[in-house]
């Protein structure tokens, strides 16, 4: 079911235009034939198309299809055993959850590749591979809704596949897929685009026609590889082609864990005793003052070799006042495991001869 807009035309004409659920445009209400993120946790979340008379189960229960249609984006979702949010697709979203039919680039490297390029709404990127398309996506989004994207694959069923996706999400008209081995035959695009993206076996074969492709008044380009060799490589002819400003950089995400933690109060010793100014004391109270350091210092040498049990006991002899008081803070821990390599990305710059 499609949602209708009407646009205004000259002369004050109206007409009416049949818009379908799209990943570019954002609307309030789930219909039928939407694809709608299904988030039921921190790490589990799906893509679900929306078909009316059908269920889905989830761990939850079962979620009729019916349920979902005219309810908001964004929704909560009671079932049987829980509950879960129902979400509009957007360009991370959908990396962490589409189908993988190659190694797929995500969000940390993705939003690297979108700053380091300089792109903007109505850029032209060329981009070899596709893949599954996680950063195809991204690039859409990015130069929507006056740019285009050109994006070749030289795997056929990967093409198609990509390009059936594409239109599916409402993006067919802001890209162009194109089936080609561009090792072999390059680009054929002369002169059109701002970026190119490049993520290839042997990138350095590519840069020639890359360098075709982009506009007279220059561009970027960007090479993905997950090998430092083919790094080493295409930095080589990179130099050779005449790009400059030539940077390999590697982005790894460490992620932390919030947490409240007991952390005991410092035990920075005894303070300072006051003088005492009273004129009346006694000689034995003056000679029992000056003694007290000696004991207490000879007290506090022993602490290396008790135990935390004699430690506590020795703390509150030294300053009765003090107690083991723990103080309850919020820190951030890091995980016992990080993501390790994925590639290395290599930004160079192509200035106007």
């Amino acid at each position: 079911m499609n949602f209708r807009h009407k646009i205004a035309l000259q002369k004050h004409i109206f007409c009416t235009v049949e818009v379908n659920m799209s990943f570019e445009n954002y609307k309030d209400n789930i219909e039928e034939d939407d694809i709608v993120i299904l988030y039921l946790g921190h790490d589990y979340m799906l893509p679900l198309k929306v078909k009316k008379g059908e269920t889905y189960q989830t761990k939850f229960g079962a979620l009729r299809h019916n349920d979902l249609i005219g309810m908001k984006y964004g929704s909560k979702v009671n079932a049987a055993r829980g509950w879960l949010y129902v979400l509009h697709p957007t360009a991370e979203l959908w990396t962490q959850n589409l189908p993988h039919r190659t190694q797929i680039l995500y969000s940390t490297d993705i939003s690297m590749i979108v700053f380091q390029l300089d792109l903007r709404p109505g850029s032209v990127v060329v981009e070899s591979g596709t893949g599954s398309a996680s950063l195809s996506h991204a690039l859409i989004r990015t130069i929507a809704p006056t740019g285009h994207l050109y994006t070749f694959e030289f795997h056929q069923q990967r093409a198609e596949k990509a390009a059936a996706e594409f239109k599916e999400h409402g993006l067919d008209r802001l890209v162009t897929v194109a089936h080609r081995d561009v090792c072999e035959s390059g680009f054929d695009l002369i002169q059109v685009a701002d970026a190119v993206f490049l993520d290839l076996p042997k990138p350095w074969e590519v840069l020639a026609s890359s360098k075709q492709a982009l506009k007279l008044e220059g561009g970027r380009i960007c090479s993905f590889s997950p090998c430092i060799e083919q790094t080493q490589k295409t930095c080589e002819v990179l130099q050779e082609q005449g790009f400059s400003d030539i940077t390999t950089m590697e982005c790894l995400l460490r992620t932390f864990d919030i947490r409240m933690v007991n952390i005991p109060e410092a035990d920075l010793g005894q303070a300072e005793c006051e003088p005492n100014v009273d004129a009346g004391q006694s000689s034995m109270s003056k000679n029992s003052q000056s003694e007290e350091p000696m004991e207490v210092s000879s007290k506090v040498a022993k602490v290396q070799t008790l135990s935390k049990k004699e430690y506590k006991g020795l703390s509150a002899a030294i300053d009765p006042k003090r107690s083991d008081r723990n103080a309850l803070v919020k820190s951030a821990v890091p995980q016992g495991q990080m993501p390790g390599h994925t590639g290395f990305l290599t930004f160079a710059t192509l200035y106007p001869a």
